[in-house]
């Protein structure tokens, strides 16, 4: 046997000379695929200039060095790129985004329950930071709650003292304190805006909400938690 079934990892043959060559090979996968993080899945060309150690899931149509490796793992190790193949149920986690992957039919899926053809239950969260001024503010993000999610809450922090108002309120356009009302402007306040899940059809922006006055300055970071279901493939 010269590589182990499931991770390919080389194995010291009896009487082999320089055996630290294929013990060293056989760490630095290890130390790659053990806790498995990996830089980015995004990117079809390998980094200009990569770190020793680095790993990625190069995106479909993978060039350069990375050529036919779509989907596979890269490793930067000694200088130059190795090529992994996961195993199914290898997981990994995905640092750009923040997230974990699970390998599964030769895919790359995040979610917290799979099946065969592509049905998935994700656990999200997103954010976003809002200078407020005025009435009211929105998030940039017109999908901040995407169509079709089932929203669980949105959390808020106050991370720059506000004025002009003398609380505000979290929300929708349809329902301005939805989240919370009469939440604190000093800084470092916080609230957790917990609700029954809520499924929401369209699109749709958080709001900010001024009460007893108009912003003149602050900033709120809020965070929405939602469950995203997928339809399974043909």
């Amino acid at each position: 046997m010269t590589d182990t079934p499931r991770l390919s990892l080389p194995v010291i043959e009896a009487a082999q000379a320089q055996k630290h060559v294929t013990h060293n090979e056989a760490l630095a996968l290890l130390d790659c695929l053990t806790q498995l993080a990996v830089e980015s899945r995004s990117l079809a060309a390998p980094p200009a200039s990569p770190a020793e150690g680095g790993c990625y899931i190069p995106a479909a149509s993978a060039t350069g060095a990375w050529s036919g490796w779509d989907n596979q793992l890269a490793l930067f190790s000694g200088g130059g790129w190795l090529r992994l193949a996961p195993v199914p149920g290898l997981k990994a986690w995905v640092r750009d985004e923040r997230l974990t992957l699970t390998y599964e039919d030769g895919v790359w899926r995040d979610g917290i329950a799979l099946t065969a053809n592509g049905g998935r239950v994700t656990l999200r969260a997103k954010e976003e930071e809002v200078t407020l001024t005025g009435a009211y503010v929105e998030t940039t993000d017109a999908a901040f709650i995407p169509n079709r999610a089932i929203v669980l809450g949105v959390a808020s922090r106050t991370t720059l003292a506000i004025t002009g108002a003398a609380s505000y309120g979290v929300g929708t356009v349809s329902n301005s304190t939805q989240f919370g009302d009469l939440l604190g402007v000093a800084l470092g306040s916080t609230n957790i805006g917990v609700i029954g899940p809520s499924g929401v059809y369209a699109d749709t922006r958080v709001r900010v909400t001024a009460n007893g006055g108009s912003f003149t300055a602050g900033k709120v970071r809020l965070v929405v938690y939602f469950i995203e279901m997928s339809a399974p493939g043909a």
